[in-house]
């Protein structure tokens, strides 16, 4: 059985691959530092121990990645961390983001590696490119779109500095 627990977006991830004996693929290679770092992460947050894992399969920018009939092409979003990636699904207009970008805000980069100025330039380069009625999913909070991030977002819209 899965354990209820995750640390952030990976901590069962290894569980789930023994158990449904897949692949785990993705992220970035730029984030195996924190694959390294889980058994320091769950003894810090006090979770229970964990060993440290890695992807089966490292993704690149332009890769693609099919899911049943769905495609998504992958693209580099460093700045949250350096390997963050975000999946973008053209037929129907939208990009899974994590924590890249959030209604009214943008992911935090205060992580080792972390980046802001990376960030913002990840997200203008690769996100609000897209079409303005493409639905950004979050990896938290609720979900909104290309047009109203580059109208209303403080952090890209440029309306406040």
């Amino acid at each position: 059985m899965v354990n209820a627990w995750e640390l952030d977006h990976v901590g069962a991830a290894d569980e789930l691959r023994k158990y449904y004996s897949v692949k785990i693929i993705g992220p970035h290679k730029d984030e195996q530092f924190w694959f390294e770092n889980l058994p320091m992460q769950a003894q810090m947050f006090g979770f229970a121990p964990i060993s440290a894992f890695y992807p089966d399969i490292w993704l690149n920018h332009d890769d693609v990645v099919s899911v049943g009939n769905l495609s998504f092409s992958v693209k580099h979003c460093p700045g949250h961390t350096p390997g963050h990636i975000v999946f973008y699904q053209p037929d129907n207009k939208s990009v899974i983001v994590g924590d890249v970008i959030f209604k009214g805000s943008v992911g935090r980069t205060d992580f080792p590696k972390g980046n802001s100025q990376q960030l913002i330039e990840s997200i203008k380069s690769q996100v609000l490119t897209l079409d303005d009625d493409t639905q950004i999913l979050a990896g938290h909070g609720p979900d909104t779109s290309v047009g109203f991030e580059k109208r209303t977002n403080p952090f890209v819209s440029g309306q406040f500095g």
